[in-house]
């Protein structure tokens, strides 16, 4: 074995796995390919660097992502510290200048006498080697290929069409109904929402007219040859989707008796049966936009987004199939992931993958027990999440969904928000002091 563990990938996770490795005072070889090769979205060739927003969402504890950075710093996120030293004004956000902040982590990850980095692209993945994998939503062609070898091409994919997902709790039970097309009501799998004509139509002309992400070129063709929209299968015909994913047939509507005009159905999305996803709701709107137009459905009109529907090019795996709660593959658990291709989804969970990778490849290293972090906390809930089968498996952010509910039932969700994150921050206290 070597005297060393490798890190493929200079973006978050893989600074943040390179940092929890080093400071045990164990070498790393971390591996960056700019600024020799640039992927179509980077152009900075410092390490972390952050091409979207540069928000890392709320701080407030009553917020998912808010709960996961205050376990990170917990934990002695590098990340997260260079990311409040260099945070710039958002509310009650976290919001960073993006060329200061990669600036100063590739100036931490340089200076780190463990830690060297290697400017050049990995072809070859050397499987006999503790190696954590995290090269991020652009991994290159060739590395692509070494990762098809490993999990196997069916387990690896190269966009990410997904629907919106939704709290459980706040879906409108008045409306809202339980049960498959043509089966027996009372079937937990799938929700259902009925919409009536008028109902149906204003509906339809605000998703038509409604604004959305403009896509880069290079993922254009592969993205809509592999799945299609729902509002660009709605500017087809005003019931184009009517026929298609919104179909109302072998349905009745408890409140009238009669099958209703359109139908959106919502499918059970994790094994608690707490999140549903919208069927067949694959969308490039804007984020605003999808809770604008989506809340017009009867039944959501006050439903929480844990996540919203994306369309973009995103290379991950299958985690839920090939990954355990550590991050290592099942088949070879001297592989790890992490970052956005190991099924995480947002720059703090990112970091937050890196770091559990991170501990967990140091107690490899170290012959020691791995690290299973609390289902309670967040960010073992979505390492929880990401390696629990799925057959509709998708990318999953920070939200309290994915976390074991309390033991009591608080209607207040801030109120319940606020226990989550007691809870979470108790935990991670008692896992670390034991």
């Amino acid at each position: 074995m070597n005297d060393y563990i490798t890190v493929i990938g200079g973006g978050l996770a893989g600074c943040e796995a390179a940092y929890q490795i080093a400071k045990k005072g164990i070498k790393v070889k971390l591996y960056e390919m700019k600024p020799n090769k640039y992927s179509p979205a980077h152009s900075n060739k410092n390490l972390a660097e952050i091409v979207c927003s540069n928000s890392f969402k709320s701080n407030n504890l009553t917020n998912a992502c808010g709960l996961l950075k205050e376990e990170l710093r917990k934990l002695d996120s590098l990340l997260i510290k260079i990311a409040d030293r260099t945070s710039v004004p958002a509310g009650q956000a976290l919001a960073v200048d993006r060329e200061k902040f990669s600036k100063a982590v590739t100036e931490e990850i340089e200076k780190n006498p463990n830690i060297e980095i290697v400017r050049k692209e990995v072809e070859k993945i050397e499987t006999d080697e503790i190696t954590i994998i995290a090269t991020g939503p652009l991994t290159s062609e060739k590395l692509s290929k070494e990762i098809n070898k490993l999990t196997g091409d069916e387990n690896l994919y190269f966009y990410d069409a997904a629907a919106p997902i939704i709290d459980k709790s706040t879906i409108d039970f008045n409306i809202a109904f339980y049960g498959d097309r043509y089966g027996k009501q009372g079937d937990n799998s799938y929700i259902n929402l009925p919409m009536n004509k008028e109902e149906y139509e204003a509906f339809y002309n605000e998703l038509v007219n409604a604004e959305i992400v403009t896509l880069h070129d290079f993922e254009k063709k592969e993205i809509f040859e592999g799945c299609m929209p729902i509002e660009i299968m709605a500017k087809r015909g005003a019931d184009t989707i009517r026929f298609g994913p919104l179909k109302p047939v072998g349905f009745t509507d408890p409140r009238t008796g009669n099958r209703p005009y359109a139908l959106v159905q919502l499918r059970q999305d994790n094994e608690q049966g707490t999140l549903y996803n919208m069927v067949g709701f694959q969308t490039n709107l804007k984020y605003g936009e999808q809770k604008r137009v989506f809340s017009m459905i009867p039944g959501l009109e006050n439903a929480e987004f844990v996540k919203y529907g994306v369309m973009h090019r995103n290379t991950f795996i299958n985690s839920s199939k090939i990954l355990t709660n550590t991050y290592n593959l099942k088949e070879n658990t001297s592989i790890y992931f992490a970052g956005q291709i190991s099924g995480v989804e947002g720059y703090v969970e990112s970091i937050a993958s890196g770091l559990a990778a991170g501990l967990n490849a140091v107690a490899q290293f170290e012959n020691k027990e791995r690290i299973v972090l609390p289902k309670e906390t967040v960010i073992g809930a979505l390492a929880d999440y990401i390696s629990t089968e799925n057959e509709k498996f998708q990318p999953m952010n920070a939200n309290f969904g994915i976390l074991p509910e309390l033991e009591e039932k608080i209607k207040d969700k801030w109120q319940r928000y606020e226990k989550l994150s007691k809870r979470s921050l108790q935990k991670l206290d008692e896992t670390f002091t034991n």
